[in-house]
């Protein structure tokens, strides 16, 4: 494998300050982003993305590139929520194994977005329509984790929310509106809106990724604590699921000879896992779910590890098969 490529992504500056970020917990500094500065930077990137995102699907239309990659993210959305809550199962109890397993079948939107970076910075394009696979990606895994819950939970029918309260949750929640809702913005102003918020959704992203990638840094080292009392297993878990989904993701998107740049993007979100949307919607649905287990998992392990390692070592699996 060529080192050069992880090397490229460890020295870039948003990775950077990741680190930097860690770092400052782990020798005890006083540095920290003040709220709700964290929160603002959030929705920035996914207006952006999404807007963007919308933008470019104005101009490509729905074609069968576009099809096929939306149903292959909705489809990879329902399946891993349901064979990782039966891994899960035989470790965990009911209520955690289904809010862990809605964890990784969702995704993570910075992962996502780091991803563009990463091609952004080697000259590799891809469909802006991409992003309406985030964004529906985001919801299904979700309700599936909420049901598998509830089916063989013991007290499943009792639950105080309603299916309805689910659904209600999981498209309701502040990221899903903002990046469906930019999106079909995008799409709606199409170039000329694209053009009027260029200095804004363009010329600054990397610097606003860079800062808020510092801010992540500093919650996946506190966060990275509470793991040690859920032993190896977990931490294990962090890491090989996301690797097997994105050889599956890897190996589909070589076989339907989806694009470089889409095929990167569909990989990182298949190898990814929420700590936005679904732990918000989980609190709510799933109270009896220890948010120390779930949260961290996607934070302070499975995020790192596609970030640092994970990213480049999936674009030069895809290139090699391709090649």
């Amino acid at each position: 494998m060529d080192l050069q490529l992880i090397l490229d992504n460890l020295g870039s500056p948003p990775v950077l300050f990741f680190f930097l970020g860690m770092i400052a917990v782990w020798i005890k500094s006083d540095l920290e982003v003040p709220q709700p500065l964290p929160k603002f930077l959030s929705l920035y990137l996914l207006f952006s993305i999404g807007f963007s995102g919308g933008a470019e699907l104005s101009h490509s239309g729905l074609t069968h590139d576009v099809v096929i990659n939306l149903g292959l993210a909705l489809i990879m959305s329902v399946i891993v929520p349901v064979y990782t809550f039966f891994i899960l199962k035989k470790k965990l109890d009911v209520y955690n194994a289904g809010a862990i397993a809605a964890t990784y079948g969702s995704i993570s939107a910075v992962t996502f977005i780091t991803a563009v970076s990463f091609l952004t910075d080697r000259g590799v394009e891809y469909g802006g329509y991409m992003i309406a696979a985030m964004a529906l990606m985001e919801s299904p895994a979700i309700i599936v984790g909420v049901i598998l819950i509830r089916s063989y939970s013991k007290n499943g029918n009792d639950q105080e929310n309603g299916t309805s309260g689910i659904f209600k949750e999981a498209l309701t929640n502040g990221s899903v509106v903002m990046i469906l809702g930019s999106l079909i913005i995008g799409i709606l102003t199409g170039t000329e809106g694209e053009e009027a918020l260029k200095p804004f959704t363009k010329d600054i992203f990397k610097g606003v990724l860079t800062f808020f990638l510092l801010d992540m840094g500093l919650l996946a080292a506190r966060r990275i604590r509470a793991l040690k009392k859920a032993g190896t297993f977990l931490t294990a878990f962090g890491i090989v699921v996301p690797i097997f989904n994105a050889i599956i993701g890897i190996l589909v998107c070589h076989l339907l000879g989806v694009k470089e740049g889409d095929a990167l993007l569909l990989t990182v979100l298949f190898a990814s896992a929420s700590y936005i949307a679904v732990p918000a919607a989980i609190r709510l649905a799933v109270p009896e779910a220890n948010p120390g287990l779930y949260v961290p998992l996607s934070l302070a392990v499975t995020f790192p590890f596609n970030v640092i390692l994970g990213i480049p070592i999936y674009y030069y699996c895809i290139n090699w098969l391709a090649s």
